[in-house]
């Protein structure tokens, strides 16, 4: 599976997500019409990913080679990963969970209520 796959079913993943294309070949994920990933499709399999990050790990971020303020957004604190594999498969998938959890938390409260979290499944015995 393709790192643009992979992020694509993660991302899908969550409650309430949509896909659209935008900007020509830009592959945008949203929540309630807002969005919390991008991914440049015109770049191939190791496509450039953009997403919103926690204020605290921004600065953090900008010090790896290969990640940078996200054109246009940079100042809201987007990243943008030059290649999706700039960082490991469970950082990348951490993070963008993070991003769709700090969207979720600023959409206003009706959209949130439509938002439903992942439930733990429990077992009840019989």
């Amino acid at each position: 599976m393709s790192d643009v796959d992979r992020i694509r079913r993660f991302c899908l993943s969550f409650p309430g997500t949509t896909e659209n294309m935008q900007w020509g070949e830009d592959l945008c994920f949203k929540v309630r019409g807002k969005m919390f990933t991008v991914v440049d499709l015109s770049k191939g399999k190791e496509a450039p990913i953009c997403f919103k990050c926690p204020p605290e790990k921004f600065q953090e971020l900008l010090e790896i080679e290969g990640i940078a303020p996200a054109p246009y957004v940079g100042r809201y604190k987007w990243v943008l990963l030059e290649r999706a594999n700039v960082l490991g498969s469970a950082d990348l998938e951490d993070l963008i969970r993070q991003s769709y959890e700090l969207v979720v938390a600023k959409l206003p409260k009706e959209k949130k209520k439509s938002v439903r979290k992942p439930s733990s499944k429990r077992r009840r015995s019989k």
